[in-house]
């Protein structure tokens, strides 16, 4: 899924990209975990009303109706990083390539698939008043980039794995750990789970995270309402906490939100970007494991999708001086 905002493709003229990378990290794993999609119970594409589930009615071999639905962000705090779409030679571009239908399935036969699918897009635009009214820092943007990290880790080894080059303001880090198979890093057994115990990620060498998995699965309930604050790998994905609905952490996945600069919980985008760490393309950012965890399948990839706001001047942050 890729989507251009500055540029038509026509032209051929410089473009910016601002959510790059397969469907599963773009269209599920930046909602759960970028804190642009809502709160509450509404953190998942899962629990839109309007989401139907690939099912197969009773006696039916072929395949029902399904509506699978997500949520592309833009904005990162109110009115910061809205795309302008009132020039019409500079409008973006949204190119999804889609899978065929047998690969979205696994576990199930079905005597039939669906022939045709559709795609709808809708987008939400700001109304403009006779008076001048723009969004703050027009021109800002927030984007995602889906890479991988390197080098591979080994079964049980000790190293430091580095995230691409980035710059400006991060916002969230989304990490994706994948075997030699493409599978997800994790499962319920101690005997497949890839994460170190005790992960750390550096800022040009600096620690700015030295703790227990546990504790960021922690981290990631109280700030995001995902996952338990139970420790044991196989209770992670369970959707409840001591009677309180959240949702499941997907296995395999982790993040570290700076989307907290009012409060331990991340509110969206009521957000003054205090916490967001200031990066250069000089700026070396590394997961470290002493050591990864034991997977059947090995060398893992760390793959990440990570948040990068680049403000078009100065990015306002803080609250305004009364």
């Amino acid at each position: 899924m890729e989507l251009l905002p500055i540029g038509a493709a026509q032209r051929r003229i410089r473009v910016t990209q601002l959510i790059t990378g397969p469907g599963f990290d773009t269209a599920f794993l930046l909602q759960l975990y970028g804190q642009q999609f809502g709160t509450d119970e509404v953190v998942s594409p899962q629990n839109l009303p309007s989401f139907a589930p690939i099912h197969v009615p009773a006696g039916v071999g072929a395949e029902g109706g399904f509506n699978l639905t997500t949520y592309l962000p833009f904005e990162f705090a109110k009115g910061y990083g809205t795309i302008s779409g009132a020039n019409a030679a500079l409008l973006p571009v949204l190119q999804i390539n889609t899978s065929i239908f047998s690969t979205m399935i696994t576990g199930s036969t079905y005597s039939a698939y669906p022939s045709a699918t559709s795609v709808t897009v809708d987008a939400d635009f700001y109304w403009l008043p006779n008076v001048a009214s723009d969004p703050p820092g027009i021109g800002t943007t927030q984007q995602w980039i889906y890479q991988p990290c390197n080098p591979p880790i080994p079964s049980g080894g000790s190293q430091l794995v580095q995230l691409p080059r980035l710059g400006g303001y991060l916002s969230t880090i989304i990490l994706d750990l994948r075997d030699a198979n493409g599978v997800r890093a994790e499962s319920n057994t101690t005997t497949n789970f890839g994460w170190p115990v005790r992960p750390k990620l550096l800022v040009d060498g600096v620690p700015l995270i030295d703790s227990l998995f546990s504790t960021l699965q922690e981290d990631l309930a109280i700030a995001l309402q995902v996952g338990t604050l139970n420790n044991s790998p196989a209770a992670s994905t369970s959707t409840t906490n001591q009677g309180t609905p959240q949702a499941a952490r997907p296995l395999g996945t982790m993040a570290i939100s700076r989307k907290t600069s009012m409060a331990q919980r991340a509110l969206g985008l009521l957000d003054t970007g205090e916490v967001f760490p200031s990066t250069n393309p000089g700026t070396q950012i590394e997961v470290a494991g002493f050591p990864w965890g034991a997977v059947i399948a090995a060398p893992m990839i760390l793959n990440a999708l990570v948040g990068q706001i680049v403000p078009s001047g100065a990015l306002v942050r803080g609250l305004p001086e009364a």
